[in-house]
């Protein structure tokens, strides 16, 4: 019958195991000089090793002449710990024995002698499984066992072990094995078995093991029964459902370049291959992470601009936890690469944006001439009393974001009825490459007039943004807004914060159409603060403190906007009369 190859070349002796030195070294030396304790914890991911150095430690402590802190493998009692009849050294799954009822089990047997060997050793293997109760009554006795029993807990989850069961036990943390170590013991099975193998091939079984020597030697196994004759990386690249490096390129190259048809063609050609999109997706964050790498440590040349690429792995690593617990994986991934070259076509070729379905006009805006605005104010009225305007600036009450919002969606609807007039969105952004100065500015000019009601109006301005979170032009700058959370708000300011850094910088290149689109529907023009909740948090306890002391805010000169305007073309503008000729017409 033939036998698994991580069974076959499971290591005997402490020499044979890979990737584990450290602990390798230690546990020699307790058996060299006796000094080996009663009850071990053996955590670290799976593959790599822990139940194997579990049953060499066995053998090894009960030795009668160890050399070197190893067994001997001649003497008796290494005959008997190496046959498949010991009964001394017991291996519990606590998988499948996690009751309270086969811990009392084996406290009843534990003050029986050994029969042949000087210790009797249980392996309790995930002993994370055990229930509460079996902790309980294995506490007792894992404290003070008998003279002749050694406990070795293993897991892989030691998280779920109680404290105080790990407070008793002598704690080692078996690290992933490191890929060049993987790569060497599997050369190494692979010539004493006679196996053709790439050395490609053998380099992504090693990273795709991830650590775990247990599941590299099992996708060899795989290939030789996959593959006829030599194993190659194209077979690797089959059986496992991923993509060679040429299509990650070129996967990679068609979200960066903002073609959206490109990409939703590599998602449907994996997805009808059978391929695993989340590993696909993996593998795309890894190798964006290695081109970063090597840009900046080798100084190798990147085919990509490497800020966006910089910005796309961050993105990639906020959005893998989500792709791995969607429910529909394809839709999703589609609909966040969808997501981010909008973003970003948008930024960095300023697409023009006509609404047709409310048939709105969103006029440009100058930011610096926000109180001479033409816009009709007849159809709402705001009540800013000259008491509320010119009332000090209370920082316990006028924060308090927590409070009540009266939302009276009648209102709002007819709100959004009159104001059907917007047409389209402003063209002009660029990058602000003083985007921070301005920020700072006018977060201090925003302290100065910041007011409780002024923000609970403009909450409820936001409220009214939600009628356009589906609108197929403006839809993604209104759910930009809408995913933030409004902190503070005076006269001429509203300070918003996101969660994440990311969110931040994207939407701070968006800046002026955040403004307008918000202005157009509200007919209320506000300048936005843009910045972290870290940040906010901050900035809150610098306002509190310089109360405290006495400090008083006063109006500071906003600087003006540095654009970076080195790559301002438009590629619907310079592309499509090329591809459609005269009968384009472009405004």
């Amino acid at each position: 019958m033939y036998q698994a190859l991580y069974r076959k070349y499971r290591p005997k002796n402490f020499d044979t195991v890979y990737g584990q030195d450290i602990i390798v070294k230690t546990l020699k030396n307790s058996i060299i000089h006796k000094t080996f304790c009663h009850a071990y914890l053996f955590y670290g991911p799976r593959g790599t090793g822990k139940t194997t150095f579990s049953k060499i430690f066995a053998r090894n402590i009960n030795c009668l002449n160890p050399v070197d802190g190893s067994a001997c493998g001649t003497c008796s009692n290494c005959l008997v710990s190496f046959s498949q009849e010991c009964v001394d050294i017991i291996e519990i799954d606590a998988a499948s024995n996690n009751g309270v009822d086969e811990i009392r089990d084996l406290k009843s047997k534990i003050n029986i002698v050994p029969s042949d060997l000087l210790y009797k050793v249980y392996i309790i293997d995930e002993v994370h499984m055990l229930t509460d109760s079996s902790f309980n009554a294995l506490l007792k006795t894992l404290e003070e066992p008998p003279e002749h029993v050694i406990f070795i807990l293993a897991t892989t989850d030691p998280q779920k072990i109680p404290d105080t069961i790990v407070s008793r036990c002598q704690c080692f943390s078996f690290k992933p094995i490191p890929v060049p170590t993987i790569k060497d013991c599997l050369l190494n099975i692979c010539n004493l078995e006679n196996i053709d193998i790439d050395d490609d091939a053998l380099n992504y079984i090693s990273v795709f093991s991830e650590g775990g020597m247990r599941d590299a030697l099992g996708m060899l196994d795989k290939l030789i029964s996959f593959c006829d004759g030599k194993i190659t990386l194209n077979d690797f690249i089959e059986l496992n459902g991923i993509i060679s490096m040429e299509k990650i390129h070129n996967f990679l190259s068609s979200i960066l370049s903002f073609d959206i048809v490109s990409t939703l063609s590599y998602i449907s050609s994996f997805d009808s291959e059978g391929k695993n999109l989340v590993q696909i997706m993996s593998q795309l964050l890894n190798y964006s992470r290695n081109v970063v790498v090597d840009y900046y440590i080798s100084n190798k040349n990147c085919d990509f601009d490497i800020n966006l690429l910089l910005k796309f792995s961050s993105y990639l690593c906020e959005k893998m936890f989500e792709f791995k617990k969607s429910f529909n994986t394809r839709v999703y991934i589609e609909i966040s690469l969808i997501n981010f070259i909008s973003i970003y076509c948008e930024i960095n070729n300023s697409i023009n944006n006509n609404i047709g379905n409310k048939n709105l006009s969103l006029k440009s805006s100058n930011a610096e001439t926000k109180s001479e605005s033409n816009y009709d104010n007849s159809s709402i009225s705001v009540s800013n009393s000259e008491d509320e305007s010119d009332e000090e600036f209370d920082f316990s009450k006028e924060f308090d974001t927590n409070s009540d919002i009266n939302n009276d969606s009648d209102s709002v609807h007819n709100f959004i009825n009159i104001n059907n007039d917007i047409e389209s969105v402003s063209n002009t952004d660029s990058k602000i490459l003083n985007i921070n100065e301005i920020m700072d500015a006018r977060i201090n000019n925003c302290f100065v007039n910041a007011n409780k009601n002024i923000l609970n109006n403009e909450k409820l301005n936001f409220e009214k943004l939600k009628e356009f979170s589906f609108d197929s032009e403006i839809g993604y700058l209104v759910c930009s807004l809408l995913d933030s959370t409004v902190r503070v708000a005076s006269d001429d300011y509203i300070i918003i914060s996101y969660d994440l850094n990311s969110s931040v910088e994207q939407n701070c290149l968006l800046l002026h159409k955040l403004e307008e689109v918000y202005s157009k529907i509200t007919n209320n023009f506000k300048k936005f603060i843009i910045i972290s909740d870290s940040y906010w948090d901050k900035i809150k306890s610098d306002y509190i403190n310089n109360l405290k002391n006495g400090y008083k805010y006063k109006i500071i000169e906003e600087p003006e906007e540095v654009f970076d305007v080195s790559d301002n073309h438009d590629i619907i503008s310079n592309n499509a009369v090329d591809l459609f000729g005269d009968i384009v017409e472009i405004e």
